[in-house]
């Protein structure tokens, strides 16, 4: 069906969407939420509606409804969809409806060739959309993953894939060699070692990117007569991890291939992907590789970033009887590691201990320090709720011991900082300064990348009781990050010292930090949206507060995308889809840090 408004044309079947006859690219899902609105244009269409029809059985949440409801509105203005409160959204464009041919339809008089005249909601008879729409989807999806396997295999030379020799956790090399295939073109990095090139990642990976986009790296060790490896996939955007076991080191090898043939791994890490989006691909990809351990431990995770607490418990039990299939501990330990911090989360605080308890002994049954220090790390977050500073620190000393132990540094490092910054809650004085000085000489000690102390000049920063007293400290952050502009103090700490600069109206200071940095990501643009609200530029700061949400949306921060949401309803800018999106999304310490904005906005 072809539907034509104002100068635009619409093809529902192809998802074509021309402007005075050009094409004009569309998002995949934003045209099948405008083909449903069009196709249903009498109808009051609720979240619920657009979800069954749009996105059929994937795991996704409503955040996903308002967001292509935003981007048609964007595109088409902002009266073109109404919101009914309590009831729904309505197509509101006078609309021609060119043909009928192949209409799915709700509303059989939604077939006649006349203009669209906006109408009170009546009742659906859903059955008839969702088999073909249900089709269609399942066709689009097969498409998709042909064209890209076709692309990767078709490639004279596969997938590029460079690689650092893997080592031992004592940085001996196993010797472990990949041969090209026809899915892979493998080229050794052998000037690069490994624990330097993580432990610098940041620093390291921007140089050789744009030769190596993908770069592998790992330790294996080996445990009564098994092999374990532990490796990192680098890509542009982020990394993929995964652990592997195997009675040899051509068994691990082989298993790591085969896993590595998974497209999705390549452009979860290449693009940025909303939540949503990873969960949907990640539950598509689980369902073509059931036996998958990595996939499945992803896929885990993510429900539980996403505080699906429920599904991520839910594949969590699934991980663990798979795992126990296999004999693989190291994936049930982490598994019971992950429930344990749903169930903190959930406040179940005894049935955690347990969970955890038992991810410790199966760590312990294998050798497996690094896990066995972050599963007391876990434990210290689990102390934390019960507010007992002397286990906290017993937990992170014992973590801290471990790490260094499996010749994890920064792990080793990170358990420090956070015990400083646990005595630091608990108003330990004296602990907080001598667990910080303690993790600044093991960073000289091991001669760390700069940027790594950036972490103790940002605590040092929390410790300030003023804003003016955390300037020095943040200043000396951003210096130490110079080239790691995108690690998260940096981020955090650019934030902090342009909202104290226009707070105290030095709007020249705050104008030229962000001009500092060209980099076009979340936090940027949430800090010219600020920029933009102090100097009175409304049109701007509307702009850029749209541009982060969207970009905070794709990286998944939920803290930027609320901030971001609350700055545009104070505007009043699309305020029912915006302070949905907080209600729906705040988490009560949120809401505590923004309570006098929320409150002037009546949220």
């Amino acid at each position: 069906m072809r539907y034509r408004f104002n100068e635009f044309e619409f093809d529902t079947e192809s998802l074509l969407l021309t402007h005075k006859g050009e094409a004009i690219t569309i998002r995949h899902t934003e045209a099948r939420v405008l083909a449903v609105f069009l196709q249903n244009q009498a109808s009051v269409l609720n979240k619920e509606d657009i979800l069954s029809y749009v996105w059929q059985d994937k795991v996704v949440s409503e955040q996903v409804v308002f967001q292509n409801i935003s981007h048609l509105r964007n595109r088409f203005g902002n009266t073109a969809i109404k919101t009914f409160p309590k009831r729904g959204y309505q197509w509101q464009i006078n609309t021609q409806v060119i043909n009928c041919d192949t209409q799915i339809k709700l509303d059989p008089n939604n077939c006649a060739k006349s203009s669209k005249q906006p109408t009170q909601a009546v009742t659906q008879n859903k059955q008839t959309l969702l088999p073909i729409i249900a089709i269609v989807s399942l066709f689009c999806i097969l498409i998709g993953i042909f064209y890209f396997d076709k692309e990767v295999i078709d490639s004279n030379s596969g997938i590029k894939l460079a690689y650092i020799p893997i080592n031992d956790p004592n940085n001996k090399s196993h010797n472990i060699s990949f041969e090209d295939n026809e899915y892979f073109d493998f080229t050794e990095l052998d000037y690069l070692k490994t624990e330097q090139f993580q432990n610098a990642i940041s620093i390291e990976y921007p140089k050789i990117a744009k030769v190596h986009p993908f770069i592998l790296t790992g330790k294996v060790r080996t445990h009564s007569n098994k092999h374990y490896l532990d490796f990192k996939l680098i890509g542009p955007i982020s990394i993929w991890k995964g652990q592997i076991s195997g009675i040899s080191k051509q068994d691990v090898i082989s298993q790591l291939t085969e896993h590595l043939k998974h497209e999705l791994i390549y452009e979860l890490i290449t693009t940025s992907q909303s939540s949503e989006l990873k969960l949907a691909k990640l539950s598509i990809i689980h369902q073509k590789s059931p036996n998958d351990l990595i996939i499945l431990r992803e896929l885990c995770m993510t429900y539980f970033m996403t505080d699906e607490f429920e599904k991520a418990m839910a594949m969590a039990d699934k991980l663990i009887k798979l795992a126990e299939k296999q004999n693989n501990l190291q994936q049930m330990a982490r598994a019971l590691a992950y429930q344990s911090k749903v169930l903190t989360n959930k406040g179940l605080y005894e049935l955690s201990a347990e969970k955890l308890s038992l991810a410790k002994d199966y760590f312990k049954e294998i050798n497996d320090f690094k896990y066995l220090a972050r599963a007391w790390y876990y434990q210290s977050w689990l102390d934390h709720q019960l507010k007992d500073y002397d286990a906290i620190k017993a937990s992170l000393i014992k973590s801290s011991q471990l790490a260094f132990r499996a010749n994890n540094k920064l792990g080793g490092i990170e358990s420090l900082i956070h015990l400083s910054s646990m005595a630091h809650t608990y108003h330990k004085n004296k602990d907080k300064y001598f667990y910080l000085q303690q993790a600044e000489t093991k960073l000289r000690a091991y001669n760390l990348p700069s940027y790594h102390f950036a972490l103790i000049s940002y605590r040092y920063a929390s410790f300030a009781k003023t804003p003016s007293e955390k300037e020095p400290h943040l200043k000396k952050v951003l210096e130490l990050t110079t080239f790691a502009p995108e690690h998260w103090a940096a981020q955090s700490s650019k934030r902090q010292l342009v909202s104290y600069y226009l707070s105290h109206n030095r709007i020249v200071e705050a104008q030229k930090l962000i001009d500092t940095n060209t980099i076009d990501n979340a936090t940027n643009s949430y800090l010219k949206a600020l920029l933009a609200q102090a100097q009175l530029q409304t049109d701007q700061m509307v702009t850029y507060a749209k541009q982060t949400f969207e970009q905070a949306q794709l990286s998944g921060s939920r803290t930027l995308s609320l901030d971001s949401a609350l700055l545009l309803c104070s505007q009043d800018v699309d305020y029912d889809y915006y302070s949905q999106y907080i209600n729906n999304n705040a988490t009560a310490y949120w809401r505590a840090m923004n309570a006098t904005k929320l409150s002037t906005i009546n949220l």
